[in-house]
């Protein structure tokens, strides 16, 4: 069983949803992606998600953006994304980490490299933003030799064809969008939510995650009432763009124990 589906399978016994969290890796400072890694997991994050720095990233919104300009302004790579898993694994090999990000720096390395290098270093899986499902079925299935997941976005505008491709193809968890847009904006209408998790999982077997727009502990807990797991990603990133470098693991933690308090209550 992998790490992800440990992860889902322990929590439902427990009656809990899972907390995904995202940061930038190389934000706001490259010595201090893995410091904010175990930052995330003290503060009660199940599975993180690192984000492969990327010039145009086209489902991000401004906070995301930026934290990308501040990473590759320090010359974070892929490989350097690699280096952190490998030294988080270090100290902590029960808490999955997924790598998030889109196909260019995979396509600049190759698909072999990336699914042998995230292996090395104790990765679970991958998100790549721009690879839709019908076109990756033969990476799909690399990475599943591999024993990594790959993960893909589900959104309010995917069409039933779409919704069974990614349950033909996905692995460890699928990933709702819960918003038109990019990460960031707007505010989750839980009840539409509800109606389309309801419909996905007709055909969706895998744990459903909900993310883009949770800011707060009482939209995590209203979301968690119907997904399996709750993703936080340009909310965490703004505390580390408000705190910066001195205070950034220490507000990160505070923020993300405060959302698994409320998923918890």
């Amino acid at each position: 069983m992998s790490r992800i589906a440990a992860t889902f399978a322990d929590l439902k016994a427990n009656n809990k949803t899972a907390l995904v969290t995202f940061i930038t890796a190389g934000d706001p400072a490259p010595e201090l992606t893995v410091p904010l890694m175990h930052a995330l997991v003290a503060g009660g994050a199940d599975i993180l998600e690192l984000g492969v720095p990327f010039s145009d990233p086209m489902a991000e919104g401004p906070v995301i953006q930026r934290a990308c300009e501040r990473a590759l302004a320090f010359g974070v790579g892929i490989r350097d994304v690699f280096g952190y898993v490998a030294e988080f694994r270090k100290t902590n090999q029960t808490t999955p980490v997924v790598l998030m990000g889109y196909a260019n720096p995979i396509e600049r390395i190759g698909a072999a490299a990336f699914i042998a290098k995230s292996q090395e270093a104790g990765a679970d899986g991958a998100i790549v933003v721009d690879y839709p499902p019908e076109e990756c079925e033969e990476f799909a299935a690399a990475m599943r030799a591999a024993e990594l997941d790959l993960i893909f976005l589900l959104a309010p505008t995917s069409t039933e064809e779409r919704i069974q491709q990614v349950a033909k193809v996905g692995g460890g968890f699928s990933y709702y969008v819960s918003l038109k847009g990019v990460t960031g904006a707007g505010n989750i209408d839980t009840v539409q939510v509800a109606e389309r998790l309801k419909a996905i999982r007709q055909h969706v077997q895998l744990p459903i995650g909900v993310g883009f727009g949770i800011r707060d502990g009482a939209t995590a807990r209203a979301v968690a009432e119907v997904a399996d797991a709750v993703v936080i990603g340009s909310r965490i990133v703004q505390e580390i763009e408000k705190h910066g470098k001195d205070g950034a693991v220490a507000a990160v933690q505070a923020f993300v124990s405060d959302i698994r308090s409320a998923l918890d209550a």
